[in-house]
């Protein structure tokens, strides 16, 4: 995880082959110093994909596609087509444009290659226009990806099933959200089924349907303001151990990457 929370997202995944970017809610400019940080660039990247158009996810996308060298072709960019155009693409200038020609667009819940990872995607409930998350496989390991969603359905249940390796949303504690700052109706937003899922959800999945098999798992998308990462670590710590559960465990943070996860 190069970074998560509500000021920008974004997570670097790579096999020996293939070496893909989910999300670009970060700038260029810091987005190249959390690679360079692990060795990479985003001049060596297969391909973007996008999980919703909200500008946490998709801050850096536009200049982002912009950024290989002149002799390369651009970055591949992947998002459900309802996604595409409700992005704002901009042109070197700044000016606002169409669509650019590197944009490969999908119907949520079909599923394609990268390289040698097999891209899965699948719908999930948030406020957005075609939010979408994703499962990678790859040399025998799948990752999952399900941030940004209200509530947890059969088919996200459905799509976890197997990973070696999770980054699942933990996104607020239900009693700081109700006394913390935000106004009743963004309150109301985020604890809709259509909002991020509580720190309570999280451990509900986690107590019910997270895979036995999970070596990594990675809490995510913190709000800054209605949650804290021991309160996290605790709970799913505590519910973990009561399923004699003990993959790593690890709280990713908005200002700095998490450490390198290997299979």
């Amino acid at each position: 995880m190069l970074a998560s929370g509500s000021a920008g997202n974004s997570a670097f995944l790579a096999t020996s082959k293939t070496r893909i970017l989910i999300d670009a809610g970060l700038s260029v400019k810091e987005l190249t110093r959390r690679l360079a940080e692990i060795g990479e660039s985003p001049e060596d990247l297969d391909a973007v994909l996008i999980t919703h158009e909200h500008s946490d996810h998709v801050a850096g996308l536009p200049r982002l596609i912009r950024f290989r060298d002149r002799k390369k072709k651009p970055i591949p960019v992947y998002l459900s087509r309802l996604t595409a155009p409700a992005i704002e693409w901009t042109n070197p200038n700044g000016e606002k444009t169409a669509i650019p020609p590197s944009v490969e667009k999908f119907q949520a819940g079909s599923g394609w290659m990268i390289g040698n990872i097999a891209v899965q995607s699948f719908t999930i409930p948030h406020d957005a226009i075609d939010p979408v998350g994703y499962t990678f496989v790859a040399e025998g390991v799948k990752v999952g990806v399900a941030t940004d969603l209200g509530y947890v359905t059969e088919s996200l249940r459905q799509h976890l099933r197997r990973v070696q390796m999770l980054l699942l949303e933990s996104n607020h504690d239900l009693d700081m959200l109700k006394v913390g700052p935000y106004p009743w109706s963004v309150k109301q937003r985020v604890m809709g089924r259509n909002g991020h899922l509580s720190n309570d959800s999280t451990c509900d999945f986690l107590q019910n349907d997270l895979d036995s098999g999970v070596q990594t798992l990675i809490l995510g998308h913190l709000s800054e303001h209605n949650n804290h990462p021991e309160i996290v670590r605790v709970g799913a710590g505590q519910t973990l151990e009561k399923r004699g559960l003990t993959p790593n465990l690890v709280i990713a943070e908005q200002k700095q990457k998490t450490e390198v996860f290997t299979a």
